[in-house]
């Protein structure tokens, strides 16, 4: 196996010529661009099928090193995840299923020359002067591109220089960080003596103890969540589980009336893209965990310590995470394909390019019809469904066959209120149409999808040993990351 993060930038023909399928051809170059939950299912099944042949060559390209199941995220934001137990080498995984992969951002495309155009990899400040790899070209003959989405701000005033999103491991990590520094400083002014207080100045004790604030008076940690999507709702529940551990290792605010989570949402009911029931029982939960949900008012402009609506109100903010919609990689809207008004680059059924055939697209990243219900939705079981067609339909390509159309089946939709509960309503023809589940069978159901995700990489039984192993080490660690 060779890897591009040791130094390798693999830009020659492959001049040797074997046989496949029937079908005198040079050695076939796939390359997929992005690591994310379709981007490394797709090169995990590819390496598996042709990665030990000498036929068809798979590369992985991904800026990042590791991956993380992306709706993972929002609990690693509220620390109850170490991602150091959930982080999956690229590197290892590549030579496990036999696959190759180069680090690095694409930032252009040559369609002509068929080569993808790479940035420079930056050395981190302990690993010397000058760039770890150089800018470079990577060739190939089929490219896929599935490289997600990032976070649409819609332009509003101060939104992304003072909010957070939630699109990678380290924004997460940052917010975690915040919100912890946030609790200790409510905590220690809480604590203070109040002043112009001389008895309190004084150092006077009341049975013993240092005289506190009223209640009324202390300090409150104001955390506000924009777009009320399943981001936004299974964070703000994670919130108020951290709140609650917090005060079990000796914080003293009270993770109810001291901690207070508002949910903004343009929309007249939270959680739009799915049913009402399912947005109704969810309201309904968050209600009951202090949780304030204003809907049908949209955000004006933040600034650092506070977010104003629309409607003219202001709302004191700590800290403020930004969920409110996607939109796909500026990077995408410069290579010269199709794209519609999200920079989403437009598919034909086959998930193929509208302007270039030797190119796929999937995910996040891509615009695909869904017949009679308008267009494929970014959700991590379309992901999946479609890295599963693109295995067949890149084995059709190899063997000159014409390629098979995608069908998007939705089964359903789940939503992690974390200890509390789960919410969501599955589909399909076994169940002969909709049902709404709730409680431990959803949370079973909810959890069920990140353990087929594992599997899907590892295969069934090492995902079998990774959750006992990761069920030994809870029983050692902190239940919430407090460093």
């Amino acid at each position: 196996m060779v890897i591009a993060i040791a130094g390798r930038a693999d830009s020659r023909p492959v001049g040797r010529f074997s046989k496949y399928g029937g079908v005198i051809v040079s050695v076939h170059r796939i390359v997929v661009v992005g690591g994310g939950a379709g981007g490394l299912e797709l090169v995990t099944r590819l390496g598996d099928k042709y990665g030990r042949g000498k036929d068809v060559k798979v590369t992985l390209v991904d800026r990042s090193l590791s991956h993380i199941w992306k709706p993972l995220l929002h609990e690693v934001a509220a620390g109850v995840m170490d991602t150091a137990t959930h982080q999956l080498s690229y590197v290892a995984q590549a030579n496990w299923h036999h696959f190759e992969f180069a680090t690095g951002e694409m930032i252009g495309l040559d369609r002509a020359a068929k080569t993808i155009r790479l940035a420079a990899v930056p050395a981190a400040a302990d690993e010397g002067e000058g760039d770890l790899l150089p800018e470079r070209t990577l060739p190939y003959d089929t490219l896929v591109l599935a490289i997600g989405s990032t976070t649409n701000f819609f332009g509003v005033r101060g939104a992304q220089e003072n909010t957070i999103a939630l699109d990678t491991v380290e924004q997460a990590e940052r917010f975690r960080r915040r919100l912890m520094a946030a609790c200790v400083r409510a905590q220690n002014a809480a604590d203070a003596p109040a002043q112009g207080d001389s008895t309190s100045a004084a150092g006077a004790h009341s049975g013993g103890a240092l005289l506190s604030p009223p209640a009324a008076q202390r300090p409150k940690v104001n955390l506000v969540i924009v777009g009320a999507g399943a981001t936004g709702v299974e964070l703000s529940a994670e919130l108020r589980n951290t709140a609650e551990v917090l005060r079990s290792y000796g914080l003293k605010l009270d993770p109810r009336k001291d901690v207070r989570i508002t949910i903004i949402e343009s929309s007249p009911r939270i959680l739009k893209a799915l049913p009402e029931r399912v947005s109704g029982a969810v309201a309904g939960l968050l209600t009951k965990l202090d949780v304030d949900i204003l809907c049908g008012d949209s955000v004006a402009e933040v600034r650092p310590n506070e977010v104003t609506t629309t409607s003219g109100k202001v709302l004191p903010a700590d800290i403020t995470v930004w969920s409110a919609g996607i939109t796909a990689p500026p990077v995408l809207g410069t290579l010269g394909l199709s794209v519609n008004r999200l920079n989403q680059i437009e598919v034909l059924p086959t998930l193929q390019s509208k302007t270039d055939p030797d190119i796929f697209a999937f995910g996040d990243c891509a615009s695909c019809e869904w017949p009679e219900h308008g267009f494929v939705p970014p959700r991590a079981q379309a992901a999946h469904q479609q890295a599963s067609f693109l295995v067949k339909a890149i084995d059709a390509r190899l063997k000159g066959q014409n390629l098979p159309t995608f069908t998007y089946r939705d089964f359903g939709s789940l939503v992690s209120l974390g200890k509390f509960s789960a919410v969501g309503n599955l589909m399909g023809g076994l169940i002969g149409g909709s049902m709404f589940i709730e409680g431990l069978f959803a949370r079973v159901m909810y959890t069920s999808l990140y353990r087929m995700h594992v599997a899907a990489l590892h295969g069934v039984w090492r995902m079998m040993l990774d959750t006992v192993a990761n069920r030994l080490r809870r029983s050692t660690v902190p239940r919430v990351k407090l460093h």
